[in-house]
């Protein structure tokens, strides 16, 4: 069927309107603390719809479904992790954040450990969340190619400008409330998309349940105690929770909304009532996938790649009009995550690296810069989307594991930090090194899936940490007294 005019309208009308949207917030940056951080005036219901949005991209809009279509419904075991996890956020690492006048979450390791070890560990940041990030970005040419015809390189290059545009402007404020808009949007379209796939389908819901239980496609829990399968209840539920702690409590991509709350009971309740929402989220994308397979009953081969399936269902199915707005539902996932990543990047990058070198930096200046290192970091995304064009498969599952490679060594990290008195800067580096190894390994050198590196660059890197510490504490310098006292 192909998009018409009336789709190509509400496409437009999104783009140019949620860029709008952005720009409003532009003169309220008059300082670090306004850009980076909001002012910390945002409310909770808001924090938690941003934090929502932000770990939502086009990867999971358009490969979660993939997945289910191929699969089943066993990914919502991570998804109880991820729950898990960030109940651990609340109780073990929110509590620091919020003593002290902190901007990023590698302040928390320079007050404990000391300055090199805060800038290895925002280092690490920069490059492994860049990575992720490009792969992202890559996703949106996915969608935009196919429901516009544009190349991959012009659609990647479309969606990163419009983006720049309100992230350069508004900072931290402009990409929270778009945050809020673009969850409404691309929530309400998948809502609509699968009403849609409901009347399409002869004989509605009964008869995709139906299909669906018989192929063994509603199967949510496996608890075969296996390690080289990905979606387990054991890999869930343990890889979603280590997983999560680390994105959400190590990650600058998503501390940096939970340090713009208005107290340290609203970020939990930000972070803890999102843990609800993205779960009935994922299990939504997901029984797409399987309504897609109930509609379609053909092998994801068929398509091309199982990343293809909804995109082209959208634009060769759905009626007019709705096709332009679930289209717009992906994108506004796309610029969310990627306003998202450009600040994050672009506050460590100031905070964690240049002005701690520039320290007598005035606030106009530090402003200017900050701009600057966003409209860089955009420049970078965009060339590593470029690169990752027709190199990746199932995308959503390659961006978690290039994340999962450096949360494994963060989290190891932020654990002897918190939990530990005697772990020094010296011993905790090394461990740092070895639990990133062992995730590199992991990942390049043998078939353990990813649900599995975080927990084993975190006990690795603690244990190593905390054993060398203790036999380097003769010849260490003392290192700060520790965080809990």
């Amino acid at each position: 069927m192909g998009l018409d005019h009336l789709d190509l309208a509400i496409i437009a009308l999104y783009l140019v309107g949620i860029t709008l949207f952005g720009l409003r917030f532009r003169k309220k940056q008059r300082s670090l603390r306004d850009y980076f951080l909001a002012d910390r005036n945002i409310p909770w219901w808001a924090i938690s719809l941003s934090i929502v949005a932000a770990e939502t991209s086009t990867l999971t809009i358009i490969s979660i479904p993939g997945l289910a279509y191929d699969t089943n419904l066993t990914f919502l075991q991570v998804i109880l992790g991820y729950v898990a996890g960030r109940v651990i956020i609340s109780f073990v690492l929110l509590p620091h954040y919020f003593r002290g006048d902190l901007y990023t979450a590698y302040a928390l390791i320079e007050r404990r450990f000391g300055q090199r070890l805060r800038t290895f560990t925002a280092s690490l940041f920069l490059l492994t969340r860049a990575a992720a990030e490009g792969v992202r970005v890559y996703a949106v040419s996915i969608v935009v190619g196919i429901a516009l015809g544009t190349g991959e390189i012009a659609s990647i290059a479309i969606i990163t400008l419009l983006t720049l545009i309100y992230t350069f402007e508004g900072g931290l404020a402009a990409v929270i409330w778009t945050d809020v808009v673009q969850t409404a949007i691309y929530i309400g379209g998948t809502l609509v998309g699968v009403v849609t796939i409901l009347h399409l389908v002869p004989g509605g819901w009964p008869a995709i349940h139906a299909m669906a239980a018989h192929a063994g496609k509603l199967q949510m829990f496996d608890f075969n105690p296996t390690l080289w399968q990905p979606y387990t209840f054991w890999a869930g539920l343990i890889g979603g929770a280590f997983f999560n702690t680390a994105s959400h409590g190590t990650d600058q991509l998503i501390v940096q909304r939970l340090l713009a709350a208005r107290s340290k009971r609203q970020s939990v309740a930000a972070v803890l009532s999102s843990g609800v929402a993205i779960f009935f989220q994922f299990a939504l994308f997901l029984m797409v996938g399987v309504m897609l397979w109930a509609y379609y009953g053909l092998p994801s081969s068929a398509f091309g790649k199982a990343d293809y399936i909804y995109p082209k269902f959208i634009v060769s199915h759905m009626p007019h009009g709705i096709s332009g707005l679930l289209i717009a539902a992906i994108l506004a996932a796309a610029m969310s995550n990627l306003s998202a990543a450009l600040n994050s990047l672009s506050s460590s990058s100031m905070m964690d690296l240049y002005l701690r070198r520039h320290p007598q930096t005035d606030d106009r200046t530090q402003l200017r810069l900050s701009r600057v290192s966003t409209f860089l970091w955009a420049l970078a995304l965009f060339a590593l989307a470029v690169l990752s064009l027709h190199k990746v498969s199932r995308v959503v599952e390659v961006g978690l594991a290039i994340a999962s490679v450096a949360y494994g060594a963060l989290l190891g990290l932020f654990l002897l930090g918190v939990l530990t008195e005697r772990a020094n800067e010296r011993g905790s580096m090394v461990g740092m090194l070895f639990g990133f190894s062992v995730n590199l390994y992991l990942w390049l050198g043998t078939k353990v899936p990813w649900t599995w590196y975080v927990p084993f660059g975190t006990l690795v890197t603690f244990a190593v940490g905390y054993g060398v510490s203790l036999l380097w504490k003769g010849a260490a310098q003392e290192s700060p007294a520790a965080i809990s006292k």
